[in-house]
């Protein structure tokens, strides 16, 4: 029997540690490695500071062939859009053997929605 999104999404998130923007952002002065899965045009527009740029279509096939993603015991903040696609990132990285993943919740919607910081790249706004 097929199952709808939302089911998808709902049995990921069962094993998942989902933050917020302030556990977040201690994890990331921790020295969690920031993974960003949205698209490039998403990423263009803004991200998390020093963020690893993945898109999700593509992570599976980055597992240990990414400096990032080498070693399954160091610490990884996931995060998209709103928390879809981080959710599936998570959990795929889980099941693939990373001990430390966890997400941000609301992802990048709900990180710039506050005073935390974003990254532009200069080159997206030519003057």
């Amino acid at each position: 029997m097929a199952i709808t999104k939302d089911e998808l999404l709902n049995a990921a998130r069962q094993n998942l540690s989902i933050l917020n923007a302030e556990q977040t952002q201690a994890l990331i002065e921790q020295g969690a490695t920031v993974l960003d899965v949205r698209e490039p045009s998403e990423f263009d527009m803004g991200h998390l500071p020093d963020a690893v740029h993945i898109p999700r279509g593509l992570l599976e096939f980055m597992v240990g062939n990414h400096p990032a993603l080498q070693n399954p015991e160091h610490t990884l903040l996931v995060y998209c859009k709103n928390g879809g696609r981080s959710t599936l990132a998570a959990d795929l990285l889980q099941r693939m053997g990373f001990n430390q993943v966890h997400m941000l919740a609301g992802g990048f919607d709900n990180w710039s929605g506050t005073v935390h910081k974003v990254e532009v790249p200069d080159n997206q706004y030519p003057g």
